[in-house]
């Protein structure tokens, strides 16, 4: 059974919403000063919608006939968006390192997928 391209579609999306929601979890702790009630604000609240989200990609794109070999690896590049996210907005950098290590994941994902 092939993977469908819907499926594979919903599955980078789903990375990208994950690494939002990542973003969002570290802005929103961030923001949290005080006892657990401040640990409700909008930005945390705001990543776990992310990872509803994530949840139900995951679903659909199950549901499309996915196949959890290839589209599981496509998630992995939710490291890819989360760090150039956290060099837009931390100013994190991204080393040459780095950019060898993504490519080894986009590798890695490419090879699952055959």
């Amino acid at each position: 059974m092939k993977t469908p391209l819907a499926s594979i579609l919903m599955f980078v999306l789903a990375a990208v919403f994950g690494a939002v929601g990542q973003y969002l979890y570290k802005s929103g702790a961030d923001a949290a000063k005080g006892g657990a009630l401040s640990y409700l604000n909008w930005r945390l609240l705001a990543g776990v919608i992310c990872y509803i989200a994530v949840m139900v990609l995951f679903v659909a794109a199950f549901k499309r006939g996915g196949q959890l070999q290839v589209l599981y690896p496509v998630y992995a590049s939710t490291f890819v968006f989360g760090a150039f996210l956290a060099w837009w907005a931390y100013g994190d950098p991204v080393r040459p390192i780095h950019l060898g290590g993504m490519a080894c994941l986009v590798l890695g994902m490419f090879l699952m997928g055959r």
